[in-house]
């Protein structure tokens, strides 16, 4: 039985990226630029978001952390999402979820373009990984494919079971898993 080493792995692709960052700037380029955006203080969204800066820190990015309080309001946050899809220099972007339920998630992640949506929510992104085209990709079914292929696990032909269902996880990892290209290719 092989154990799967999944801080071990995280660890080495950051400093995969750092190396790729720093070679990149070294040639003139920009420097990656990751912004978060963070409504009220739900305990696991600021643990999340602190990691997600951190490994900016780590991986050579710049980022930033916009902040709300619980109160903001459907409108001003579509605002802000609105500009950073103008802003030229981030490059990608999250909100975080669970948003308060005065505020529409849905409307929130069909605001952000889809081509800064590194959350992979956006029904665009959603569309083109199910159908096998380059996408984001959720960060979770993306980490599970990075594993699956760093461990050389075989999954062709094979039969894989995902539990549950969530647009998060279950339903972009069961995608995944049937496309034809390696991992997965499987049933």
């Amino acid at each position: 039985m092989t154990l799967i080493d999944g801080k071990a792995i995280s660890e080495q692709v950051k400093q995969e990226i750092a190396a790729e960052v720093a070679e990149i700037v070294a040639h003139g380029g920009k420097r990656p630029h990751l912004a978060a955006i963070l409504v009220g203080h739900d305990g696991g969204s600021e643990t999340y978001v602190a990691a997600k800066v951190k490994a900016c820190e780590v991986c050579g990015f710049k980022s930033s952390l916009i902040r709300y309080e619980s109160d903001v309001t459907e409108e001003e946050l579509l605002a802000k999402v609105r500009e950073l899809n103008e802003d030229d220099d981030v490059d990608g972007f999250i909100v975080q979820l669970p948003l308060p339920k005065h505020i529409s998630e849905q409307k929130v992640i069909e605001t952000i373009d889809y081509r800064k949506d590194v959350d992979g929510f956006h029904p665009i992104n959603v569309g083109r990984m199910s159908i096998g085209l380059p996408s984001y990709v959720s960060a979770t079914p993306n980490g599970i494919l990075e594993l699956l292929k760093r461990y050389e696990i075989e999954t062709s032909g094979k039969k894989c079971v995902v539990l549950g269902r969530s647009n998060i996880v279950g339903k972009p990892m069961a995608a995944l898993m049937m496309q034809k290209a390696y991992p997965g290719d499987a049933t």
